[in-house]
């Protein structure tokens, strides 16, 4: 049986992006998730279901950019809150800039599926790795 707690959940949604598995990724999101990436980030708005978030975000991640990885280091789990402390690191195709920018990604887990994403990093990092 595959666990359903919170931190579980969110650490699979992480093993799946990093395997570029995207059906697995989206079996850890729940139909009507709200995924929002942060104002400033060039991917910036909110997504709603499993496919929409593959689509308008994994996907187009994985077409401007080579290797882009999320690296989770810390949780700090709240009932059905779950704060993850990364590093994004990946290279941007189009300059061959790479970037390495912390983050911090607020999901909020219920009945074992991701309802809610948030995410924060310092955009201007990203916009420098894409600027010619």
């Amino acid at each position: 049986m595959t666990s359903t707690a919170p931190a579980d959940v969110v650490r699979r949604q992480y093993l799946a992006s990093a395997a570029s598995d995207l059906e697995a990724l989206r079996g850890t999101l729940a139909p009507d998730v709200e995924w929002t990436e942060m104002a400033g980030f060039p991917l910036a708005g909110t997504y709603r279901t499993p496919a929409g978030v593959t689509t308008n975000v994994m996907e187009r991640l994985g077409a401007d950019w080579d290797d882009w990885t999320a690296h989770d280091d810390t949780y700090v789990v709240d009932g059905e809150n779950v704060v993850v402390l990364a590093r994004y690191t990946a290279a941007n195709k189009a300059t061959g800039k790479a970037v390495d920018v912390r983050v911090a990604h607020h999901f909020v887990v219920r009945g074992g599926l991701i309802v809610r994403f948030e995410q924060f990093t310092d955009t201007a990092k990203v916009r420098d790795a894409m600027t010619p």
